[in-house]
């Protein structure tokens, strides 16, 4: 393919994560590096900063400012869950975002996030195709939920991972303090795929992890559930349950549903809201057995959990926002970066792989069944195996006063 020169945009969309921003480092600073990539822009707030023209200029940041970036979690461009419509229904937005473009002689298009994200990038793409303007799109991958079709896993979750085990593995500890018993129930965040929660596993794997643990992926049924704790806490005065925000009965009602409507909020995306599982379930269960209930709800905090990041995790999602700006440059487009491993001598090796936008979008990985053990409440070695690479290794962070070192952009205003 041919040489082609022009601007750049990098935008982030959709959740958090403690590793979106080495992503986008890893983008950033290897296209202000790239002769053939002349400018290369933030969008604020993913494509609605496109459609706004809200840009700013990443070569005016400081050097040493945006190093930061691998140390910062949340998403430093900002993110919004904005949905495009359907182009050939309504073509409004991508006309001005082709508008966009040809103000700015945009040439490169990435975007770093998940399943919706990887919609946006793929919609883009087909329309700029069809329009003849020469853009090379890539989807830089983020997601804590671990559920991009193809890629063996995503940047984000392995921190997310990491924090989820070792919060497990502390709960299991202040459970434990008294002689008085309890029974804890953990919320963690996972709406259709449980790699999140299957990540309590790993607390298990270390002596000290929950007692049950319940996916999306298998129908939930409340009695058999309320059995298994008060056996477990018959047998032991203490019971800990993790639990993922999307478990459904036979029917496909969420369980959060049973205490709340909060599920039938919807997002853009048509998602629904979640939320207040542990709550439902930790008054359910005192009723049922008159012990001590504790529900503990993670919630954002294990979005963004910097200071417990995975240092393989921080390296891999650098690499995919380098590998996306090294590819389009050299002529692939419509592709988001993916990752597949293998094993040289017995030890983890990650390799990039790409995968066409058309068959990420919108499509979701789940956790396989053959993972989970046989009574459908817990994880067997597979998942052990397959996640303890990915939480590997610590940052080293940069601090001021005991505390963590965040970036802190100037955010200079683009001009055309």
């Amino acid at each position: 393919m041919s040489q082609l020169k022009g601007a750049c945009i990098i935008g982030q969309s959709g959740g958090p994560t403690s590793v979106i921003n080495a992503s986008a480092y890893g983008c950033i600073k290897t296209a202000l590096e790239n002769e053939n990539i002349t400018k290369v822009y933030g969008a604020l707030n993913g494509i609605k900063g496109v459609l706004n023209d809200n840009l700013i200029d990443m070569g005016k940041e400081d050097p040493n400012e945006l190093a930061l970036m691998l140390q910062t979690p949340s998403s430093a461009l900002g993110s919004c869950r904005y949905k495009l419509k359907d182009p050939d229904v309504d073509d409004t937005d991508y006309k001005r975002i082709l508008e966009i473009f040809k103000k700015y002689n945009v040439r490169y298009f990435f975007y770093n996030g998940g399943n919706d994200s990887m919609d946006t990038c793929n919609k883009i793409s087909k329309f700029m195709l069809k329009n003849g303007y020469e853009c090379r799109v890539m989807g830089i991958p983020k997601t804590i939920d671990n559920d991009l079709a193809g890629t063996d896993h995503c940047p984000g979750y392995g921190s997310a991972a990491k924090y989820i085990a070792t919060s497990l593995m502390e709960i299991y500890h202040d459970a434990r303090v008294y002689d008085t018993g309890m029974i804890t129930v953990v919320e963690i965040m996972g709406r259709n795929a449980g790699w999140l929660t299957a990540a309590a596993s790993l607390a298990c794997h270390k002596g000290c992890g929950p007692d049950l643990i319940y996916l999306p992926e298998v129908p939930f049924d409340l009695n058999s559930f309320t059995q298994k704790v008060k056996e477990i806490y018959d047998k032991n005065g203490k019971c800990i349950v993790a639990v993922s925000e999307g478990i459904k009965d036979k029917d496909g009602k969420y369980i959060s549903e049973y205490g709340t409507d909060l599920a039938k909020t919807k997002d853009s995306f048509g998602h629904a809201q979640l939320g207040g599982l542990a709550a439902y379930l930790a008054n359910y269960l005192k009723e049922q057995t008159g012990a001590k209930v504790r529900g503990i709800e993670l919630s954002l905090l294990q979005r963004c959990a910097a200071h417990c990041a995975s240092k393989t995790d921080v390296d891999e999602a650098f690499l995919s926002g380098k590998a996306a700006v090294e590819y389009a440059v050299s002529g692939v487009t419509d592709k988001m970066v993916g990752f597949e491993r293998s094993y040289v001598d017995g030890k983890y090796v990650c390799n990039v792989k790409l995968f066409d936008l058309t068959i990420v979008a919108n499509t979701e990985k789940k956790v396989p069944l053959d993972w989970l053990n046989e009574t459908k409440d817990g994880l067997n070695e597979k998942f052990v195996e397959y996640a303890l690479p990915l939480i590997q290794g610590e940052v080293n962070m940069v601090k001021e006063d005991g505390l963590p070192r965040f970036v802190k952009l100037k955010k200079v205003k683009a001009e055309a």
